[in-house]
């Protein structure tokens, strides 16, 4: 018999209830979750020489004027705290960063969320929280948007000749780069990842390996036939 089948719980336990509220909604698909973790990780690599941001996703951001956790948080997709010490946390706490709200959000948009992430989130993210940029995505579909605050009302951003859209938040540009939400610099040129990195140096390596190889064969070959001419390579 299994361990699982000769296991029985203690009648004792008492089992927390079903329906617990989580704050932060699941990412709809594992699109968005390698979406989320890749604007994390491509902004961590390209500020990995700076401490003072906090960039995250899905992580509740408690903003109630009470100071209460249980009562007015959301749960951005992905967001970026400038000015900031960065070490990690469970939660953004607006009344313990020193008033700090996030100075860009990016939603991942989806077919539960599409109708929030255009309403009642962007005007929260207007009218309360004043982040000055708002982004949103949708994994399947590629519809991209981006938003800055303008006299207390967002607008939208308009694209450059690439379809990229300029965060002034960043200094970066963001656009859509093989159904992904990418990361470009300010001429335009594709922020790599972590792992492109790694697979252009490892690419590199072994091209200067080869050519290196190419070389002693060359020299190889060229001492060999002055051997053919009664001539010492070694004397030259």
């Amino acid at each position: 018999m299994s361990i699982a089948q000769d296991f029985e719980p203690p009648k004792d336990i008492k089992f927390p209830p079903g329906d617990l509220e989580s704050n932060e909604p699941p990412l709809e698909t594992y699109l968005h979750l390698q979406q989320m973790l890749l604007l994390i990780k491509c902004l961590d690599w390209w500020w990995r020489d700076h401490n003072n941001f906090f960039a995250a996703g899905n992580l509740s951001i408690y903003y109630s004027p009470h100071q209460r956790k249980s009562e007015d948080c959301r749960g951005p997709d992905f967001f970026v705290v400038l000015d900031t010490e960065r070490r990690p946390r469970d939660s953004w706490v607006v009344w313990e960063e020193d008033g700090k709200y996030p100075n860009l959000i990016i939603e991942l948009l989806s077919k539960s969320t599409v109708a929030t992430d255009k309403g009642l989130k962007k005007q929260i993210y207007q009218d309360i929280f004043r982040t000055p940029e708002y982004f949103w995505f949708d994994p399947k579909n590629l519809e991209f948007a981006g938003f800055i605050l303008l006299g207390g009302t967002y607008q939208p951003i308009e694209p450059n000749p690439q379809g990229l859209l300029w965060s002034q938040q960043l200094s970066l540009y963001l656009g859509v780069h093989e159904d992904q939400l990418r990361y470009f610099s300010a001429e335009g040129q594709l922020m790599p990842t972590p792992e492109e990195i790694a697979q252009w140096e490892a690419e590199h390596a072994k091209q200067e390996r080869q050519r290196a190889e190419q070389e002693t064969q060359r020299a190889e070959r060229l001492a060999a036939k002055l051997r053919e001419l009664g001539i010492d390579p070694d004397t030259i």
